[in-house]
């Protein structure tokens, strides 16, 4: 009979891609998910994963034992609903996946109070970038995602999946002290052309939106430094090598040197919870959705949403 756990492993290298990755979104050693494959191969007598440059590639083989581990996984995840319902307490293990600026700004508060009023749920966080958490979710590799999107990027959800809104979160024009904008109100966009830019790297939606929104006002980006970390971003705008757009979820206080002004009109990105369909049924899962709305109306002084 083939165990559960090691189709899991295998399943967490087809979805992340390196058996490292794997073991991260586990919470085992990369060794340990080796040996549970390695104990599959020998359980099936089939090779599943074979070496391909410093990564691995699963077979023809191992992909179909993947389908087939995606939906046990999915009977077991409903049975364990079903048990979680009767009890009508959340309990039992939640996996979350937040893109950075909400895993720093917004999830230490909401995991902190499921951990004080819940003490028989097991909520476990992975940052993750949001274009990867929301196809985490629909595989099965995270219970629930927090993703965001932007006024011209939506956010798609494929089928099987549901959402609901945490919040909008509004991004700021950050500019070094003695830059021309630093003494103004309001900044229009059509008003950007010219200047040298620090952002994230492309590939990411804050730089797709960037570069969008710039080329929309009829402006070429001079995008002069890009790192992963808005600290980062910030601390480069501080020494004068570019002007930054930046959320407020997540930001800190900005440090001297960096003058916030009004980008006009205001950009938006929405907060969303994503789950797979019909786990809202599962207490956790409900639960914890109404703690980031929660959390969130508290950030921005609207109380509950």
């Amino acid at each position: 009979m083939l165990d559960l756990q090691r189709l899991r492993a295998l399943h967490a290298v087809s979805v992340h891609g390196t058996v490292g990755r794997a073991a991260a979104a586990l919470g085992y050693t990369p060794s340990a998910v080796s040996q549970q494959i390695a104990k599959l191969e020998r359980e099936t007598r089939t090779v599943l994963l074979e070496r391909e440059g410093r990564g691995v590639r699963l077979t023809a083989e191992a992909r179909q034992l993947v389908a087939t581990a995606q939906q046990l996984m999915a009977i077991v995840e409903r049975a364990e609903t079903d048990l979680e319902r009767r009890r009508g307490l959340p309990s039992g293990r939640l996996t979350l996946a937040a893109f950075p600026s909400a895993a720093r700004g917004l999830l230490p508060g909401v995991l902190a109070e499921l951990a004080r009023r819940h003490p028989a749920l097991d909520a476990r966080l992975t940052e993750v970038d949001p274009h990867l958490s929301v196809d985490l979710v629909a595989k099965g590799a995270v219970d629930l995602a927090v993703a965001h999107d932007w006024d011209i990027a939506p956010l798609p959800a494929p089928a099987g999946v549901e959402q609901a809104v945490i919040g909008d979160d509004l991004c700021d024009l950050l500019v070094p002290v003695g830059h021309p904008f630093a003494g103004r109100t309001a900044v229009r966009r059509e008003e950007l052309g010219g200047e040298r830019w620090v952002c994230q790297p492309p590939g990411r939606v804050c730089h797709d939106w960037l570069v969008r929104t710039l080329r929309a006002a009829g402006h070429e980006p001079d995008l002069v430094h890009t790192a992963e970390e808005n600290p980062t971003l910030v601390a480069l705008v501080a020494a004068g090598l570019g002007i930054a757009l930046i959320p407020r979820l997540g930001r800190g206080p900005l440090p001297e040197g960096v003058v916030e002004v009004r980008l006009d009109p205001l950009p938006v990105r929405r907060l969303y919870a994503l789950w797979r369909e019909g786990a809202a049924r599962r207490p956790a899962i409900a639960e914890t959705v109404r703690t980031l709305q929660a959390h969130w109306g508290e950030r921005v002084g609207t109380g509950p949403a």
